[in-house]
């Protein structure tokens, strides 16, 4: 079953308003294995009434179903190793000396998908504080899909999901097997606030935040989108912070950062802070 050229089109304007990420042509077979569950779910049976019944009825429930299910849930533990390297080495360290009078730390995973980012980050600050009660620690772990929400706050993975980058050490420390999952031990938990956000639009509230994890999302967006985003991510940043881009990403022709050398990292600053090197 293939995609009409309108339908297509109309899918990929309502993906890109929706969640910033854009569908170039060429991914209509992408369109067309995600969508067409949707489309028998729904009763429609096919993917031109299912367009059809978008494109005729009040934005709701549907077309955030359609939305969500082309997202690129990819993740994994520690996933590419090199920025968790840095966090613990380089970044961590120096943050945990300029912050050493208020005692707080707050580190945004941004697009956390099911959360293994977002608790990766949470094991190296426990670890490396060993639990300290003294300091303040958060994990702010958003997604645009509800779901990944959800499956964030719950903390639960199954074996296979395990098995993707999680060394055994951690697993035994943290983890505590409910029947055939894992749950994400209780201290984690407690560090790890989980919320839907899209970055594709005006962020709600949010709080000043010591780094950024903005890893293999921004590769989906258009140039334009990019920069508001960065923008908008330079407004919670604070001026000494970090921000962590994914490996195939860059800040360039955006003036407000400027590149960390952290080894094989893709770290940057804001513009006049004052980063370790």
């Amino acid at each position: 079953m293939t995609i009409a050229p309108a339908d297509f089109a109309y899918v990929r304007e309502l993906v890109h308003r929706r969640s910033a990420i854009f569908l170039e042509a060429g991914k209509e077979y992408l369109v067309e294995s995600r969508l067409l569950p949707i489309a028998q779910a729904s009763g429609e049976g096919s993917l031109d009434r299912l367009v059809s019944r978008l494109r005729s009825s009040p934005e709701g429930s549907l077309h955030k179903r359609v939305v969500e299910a082309m997202m690129t849930n990819e993740t994994s533990w520690f996933r590419d190793h090199h920025p968790f390297h840095a966090l613990e080495s380089v970044i961590l360290p120096d943050l945990l000396r300029r912050r050493a009078t208020e005692r707080r730390l707050t580190i945004w995973s941004a697009a956390t998908a099911t959360g293994q980012e977002a608790y990766s980050i949470a094991i190296v600050l426990y670890e490396r504080l060993a639990g300290d009660p003294t300091w303040n620690l958060r994990v702010l772990a958003t997604d645009l899909s509800e779901e990944m929400v959800r499956r964030t706050s719950a903390g639960r993975y199954s074996q296979l999901e395990i098995n993707r980058g999680l060394p055994a050490a951690k697993l035994v420390r943290h983890f505590t097997r409910v029947g055939a999952e894992w749950q994400v031990n209780e201290p984690l938990r407690r560090v790890v606030e989980a919320r839907q956000l899209n970055l594709a639009a005006p962020f709600p509230p949010l709080p000043s935040v010591d780094v950024v994890f903005l890893r293999n999302v921004l590769i989906y967006c258009k140039v334009d989108t990019r920069r508001e985003i960065f923008d908008r991510v330079r407004r919670v940043l604070r001026p000494d912070g970090y921000l962590v881009l994914g490996g195939a990403e860059t800040t360039i022709n955006v003036d407000a950062f400027e590149r960390v050398p952290l080894d094989k990292a893709t770290v940057y600053r804001p513009c006049g802070g004052q980063a370790a090197r």
